[in-house]
């Protein structure tokens, strides 16, 4: 995983539990998943933002020769 930081954070007692629950882990992996899955949505975001700007041009039938 690299680098890690060692942090202290302050969050609502029944969020964390609730968080638990949902992943079946403790309390560093469900935090770990939490920041994954913010950072994973910002990514898709800025993949949403270039909908419609990219031209893509394929020859389906080229490609189905390669098979």
């Amino acid at each position: 995983m690299g680098d890690t930081r060692k942090i202290t954070v302050e969050v609502p007692e029944e969020l964390l539990e609730r968080a638990q629950d949902a992943s079946g882990e403790g309390v560093t992996a469900t935090v770990r998943r939490g920041l994954t899955l913010v950072a994973a949505g910002h990514a898709y975001d800025e993949l949403r933002k270039l909908r419609g700007k990219l031209r893509i041009a394929l020859d389906l039938d080229a490609l189905r020769e390669d098979r």
